[in-house]
């Protein structure tokens, strides 16, 4: 995993010094180039080929790459593809395929990735990032200007300048954690969509997606479904594990990574490394009890690491810097500390279980939700029209009136696991709402949770947060449940086989051959912290204090509903609404009035 920028023009700002600024992304090698006007730099943490031959950028016969990622089938891509390497890396495979199907190669790859192919011959940029928007692009093109980057800050510090702030950008960080690509927080500075492909040629820049998730049902029946789930994943499993450095494993005592620590360890055969944090007060946030199970259940070499209220706060500043704009989701502290750990540990690169949740049903709200479809389709056109009269009279804060607000206007019922204030919340908020173009739902509501968390609450919110927070202390991640194989695996199975009787039905099915049965009937508790009593134990009245002092200067929101907020997180509630809030605020001081 490495970092990546270039730009189309020679800059007036230091570009080496823009390059530096994402040495954490790679700290084992930095070099930069110049082709005519164009620079192009890399930061290299090293993982496959560790020899020099294999640091970038790279340049062979015209055709130059920077590349952040891994290819998790270059191997086989090579013998299949007849490609002639002169090196033992990943990277030249790309070259190499360029150089045979030009721009449509992408579909071949299974990897996490994000790159820019130069053309010198067509003085052409091709740039792509993966399916599920695992490794970060960001890009501005104005006025003829091109530069791209692993990160927002060498963007702006080859401007020279801080752009104003996207406002369309603060109203879905308020509804989604985070602001929806090509949306960030800066004005023409967008980031590429997951699964999409960029070029840039003769002074037209067009994109385009590559892929997208098929839902054609073509498992029927539970035993089909549970053998094609077991044999995928350990295909992925087998595929991440190549690797020219130790690989180790996050488990949080949760089925997703207990199940892939487990088949990791049967796999390569060997004691692995495995990594887990916990809380030294607030027992009920902390799964470590469960990770030690699973732990000694798979005989790992296991690291918990216990941080308390004051780690949290010490760390806070570095975690909002490291995330370069608002990302409402406290769990980028707790997993900035354990990346940290986890380097000091000597480990450049570990498993994680993202995407499990999403595409077998793991939330318990989805069930919660089913219900809620349920219901829409049992009422006739006379009752639809009493229960818009009694919801347009309910006026109350809660999101199960809105959701039912929701089945009455025929809106889409589920926009995100990750949704803190919905539509009629931010209206409360927002003196004047920026409001921008929702997806529309699929007919099969099953598909379209699964799918509408995959593209945000995964795709934007979770892979962001841990490509940040990791690489911010040089620890790669790998995501054994995001390889496309599975993930069309997934969404072939028929959605009454997927719903079953419990969440992640499924999943535990499998997970009961490989990991105790006490991990697979857990509740499950997700990747959460006390950052609420924290927050207020620490600053007090000084969350209020920031959140009013950046709005008297901005005038975004209706001061009577922020207090209102701020009083529902004295009493620990609304907490992850005040959290979002107060985030902003400290970011937008930060950048924009300091």
């Amino acid at each position: 995993m490495c970092g990546i920028v270039g730009t189309n023009f020679n800059p007036e700002y230091d570009f080496l010094e823009a390059t530096k600024i994402m040495n954490n992304r790679g700290p084992d090698f930095m070099d930069t180039k110049i082709i005519r006007q164009n620079h192009f730099g890399h930061t290299r943490l090293s993982i496959i080929d560790l020899n020099d031959e294999a640091n970038q950028p790279m340049l062979f016969d015209d055709i130059l790459i920077v590349f952040n990622g891994e290819i998790y089938n270059y191997k086989e891509l090579i013998e299949e593809e007849n490609l002639e390497c002169k090196t033992k890396s990943d990277t030249e495979v790309l070259i190499r395929l360029y150089q045979k199907y030009d721009t449509d190669f992408l579909k071949k790859l299974n990897g996490a990735f994000s790159f820019c192919i130069y053309d010198i011959k067509k003085d052409k940029f091709f740039l792509a990032r993966d399916r599920y928007g695992k490794k970060p692009l960001y890009y501005y093109y104005q006025d003829g200007q091109f530069i791209f980057s692993s990160m927002i800050k060498p963007i702006i510090n080859i401007l020279g300048f801080t752009p104003k702030m996207n406002k369309v950008a603060l109203s879905q960080y308020m509804q989604y954690f985070v602001p929806l690509a090509p949306n960030t927080f800066y004005t023409n500075i967008f980031k590429l969509d997951a699964a999409s492909c960029m070029i840039l040629e003769n002074n037209i820049l067009s994109t385009k997606k590559y892929y997208k998730i098929n839902t054609y049902k073509k498992i029927v029946d539970e035993e089909t479904a549970l053998k094609e789930i077991e044999n995928t994943l350990i295909k992925s499993v087998e595929q991440r594990l190549v690797s020219d450095v130790e690989v180790g494993s996050l488990l949080s005592g949760g089925i997703d990574s207990s199940l892939i620590s487990s088949l990791y360890t049967q796999i390569s055969g060997k004691k692995i490394q495995t990594f887990s944090v916990g809380y030294e007060t607030h027992n009920q946030y902390s799964e470590l009890s469960y990770a030690k199970t699973v732990a000694d259940h798979i005989k790992s070499d296991h690291h918990p690491l216990v941080i308390n209220q004051k780690d949290y706060i010490r760390s806070l500043d570095e975690v909002l810097e490291n995330l370069e704009e608002p990302h409402a989701d406290p769990a980028a502290i707790p997993l900035y500390l354990l990346s940290k750990e986890i380097n000091s540990s000597g480990i450049k690169t570990v498993f994680s279980g993202e995407g499990s949740d999403e595409l077998f049903l793991g939330y318990d709200n989805y069930a919660k939700f089913l219900k809620y479809y349920k219901f829409k389709d049992s009422l006739d056109s006379e009752q639809n029209g009493f229960l818009d009269d009694i919801v347009g009279a309910l006026q109350t804060q809660t999101k199960e009136s809105e959701y039912l607000r929701r089945v009455v206007k025929g809106e889409n019922i589920y926009n995100s696991f990750g949704e803190i204030y919905t539509q009629a919340q931010k209206k409360k908020l927002f003196k004047k709402l920026p409001t921008f173009k929702s997806e529309k739902a699929k007919k099969d509501p099953v598909d379209w949770m699964s799918f509408i968390d995959t593209k945000i609450w995964l795709g934007e919110a979770l892979l962001s947060k841990v490509d940040k927070m990791t690489m911010a202390n040089s620890v790669e991640t790998r995501n054994p449940f995001l390889d496309f194989r599975l993930v069309d695996t997934a969404f072939s199975i028929k959605s009454d086989l997927k719903v079953g009787n419990t969440n992640k039905y499924l999943l535990k099915k499998v997970a009961s051959k490989y990991i105790p049965n006490e991990i697979i009937n857990r509740t499950k508790k997700g990747f959460n912290s006390p950052f609420n009593e924290w927050l207020f134990q620490e600053y007090k009245d000084d969350i209020l204090k920031i959140i009013l002092e950046v709005n008297n200067q901005t005038g975004f929101f209706n001061e009577e509903y922020v207090l209102f907020i701020y009083n529902q997180g004295v009493k620990n509630k609304f907490k992850q609404h005040l959290y979002a809030l107060w985030l902003f605020s400290k970011w937008y001081k930060k950048n924009y009035l300091v």
